[in-house]
């Protein structure tokens, strides 16, 4: 029986991805589970054992137990529906988006596809030429005064940057086209002159919010979660190893008493300006709603988006980027989930059965 080689390699290397990838959800999991529960206590094992008989007789496999967990330790209970971080990305994005997911990753298509004010992009660099956002060529001569305009700041952002990464401010007097050039493709956009209401937790960077929005199975587009993303002080963008989450809900805009470090850690209070998150409704809320849900109808065949989603002095809404691959769903399902129960996404796994007759 001939061997072939190369099915056998290609099959290798997916289950090593596969592992590699399930191992950092159990690191990262099981790091934040320990900082819950030095708070808040462990676990109790009778939930313990219901997480690990959830994940296998829903997910398939114990390897979804992990975020299962930690949802649980946030709440103190148990709840069927939550969907964990790693089935979500291992499953759920590719049934959901397939290719089109990674549409979000290229800078320059955002104003291509969706063409909308809210977007701050001012212009892109791709393949070595600097563009305006109507796809005209800006000269070498012409780069400086044509993207800063009448500001001193701007901000540059890498295609497929995330977390932080790839995020550049850039100051008109400090300028330098050959840095561009050496760090890649991407969008410059304007600074955003951020609401009074953000300042006050941190005036350094800009909070952002991060809307989850879905495609249900009728075609509906809805909001599913939302939190509130800071900065710390001195920094100035938000960076995911500091920044301060706080969940929003969604039918008022109020923002959660408690918010949470990047650990975990729980906390009612900015850590640098103690401004309490008590009481705070996010300005312009239900305009951002609208306009998250609006751009989502232009792609209907991406399941489920994050929205990053700044409010600025005038109460205008200006979406900095989105993203269509692997969005952050965890916190969402933490600290306001199940979000997602309805949709039928514990079903999308393959077919345990059917896997097994075609590799026997």
């Amino acid at each position: 029986m001939r061997v072939d080689v190369e099915r056998l390699a290609r099959a290798s290397v997916k289950r090593l991805a596969s592992y590699k990838f399930h191992l950092g959800h159990t690191i990262q999991a099981g790091h934040i589970l320990r900082t819950i529960e030095k708070r808040r206590g462990k676990l109790a094992p009778q939930v313990c054992r219901q997480i690990e008989s959830y994940a296998r007789d829903v997910f398939g496999d114990g390897v979804y137990a992990p975020w299962l967990r930690v949802y649980a330790a946030l709440n103190g209970t148990f709840k069927e529906g939550w969907i964990p971080d790693n089935y979500y990305g291992a499953v759920v994005v590719p049934r959901t988006k397939g290719s089109y997911g990674k549409i979000s990753s290229l800078k320059t298509a955002s104003w291509l596809i969706f063409g909308d004010e809210s977007f701050p992009d001012i212009g892109y660099f791709a393949n070595g030429l600097f563009y305006t956002t109507d796809n005209k060529v800006i000269s070498s001569c012409e780069v400086q005064r044509t993207l800063f305009g009448n500001t001193n700041r701007i901000a540059f952002k890498l295609d497929a940057s995330s977390q932080g990464k790839g995020v550049f401010i850039l100051e008109r007097e400090s300028f330098d086209p050959n840095f561009i050039q050496s760090v890649g493709n991407g969008v410059f956009q304007s600074f955003v002159r951020q609401h009074e209401a953000f300042d006050r937790f941190t005036p350094d960077s800009v909070a952002t919010l991060r809307f989850t929005t879905v495609v249900e199975p009728t075609g509906t587009i809805s909001l599913r979660a939302c939190f509130l993303r800071l900065g710390r002080a001195g920094e100035t963008h938000i960076q995911s190893g500091s920044e301060v989450c706080v969940a929003v809900n969604i039918a008022t805009g109020e923002l959660d008493p408690v918010g949470y470090l990047n650990d975990w850690t729980d906390v009612r209070e900015h850590p640098d300006s103690k401004t309490k998150f008590f009481g705070v409704t996010v300005p312009a809320f239900e305009s951002c709603v609208r306009k998250v849900l609006q751009l989502h109808s232009k792609v209907p065949f991406i399941g489920c988006i994050g929205w990053d989603v700044a409010v600025d002095l005038n109460d205008g809404v200006k979406v900095l980027e989105w993203n269509a691959e692997h969005n952050d769903v965890k916190f969402g399902e933490a600290t306001q989930g199940p979000c997602f129960a309805d949709l039928g996404w514990e079903n999308l796994r393959p077919n345990v059965s059917i896997v097994k007759a075609r590799t026997a």
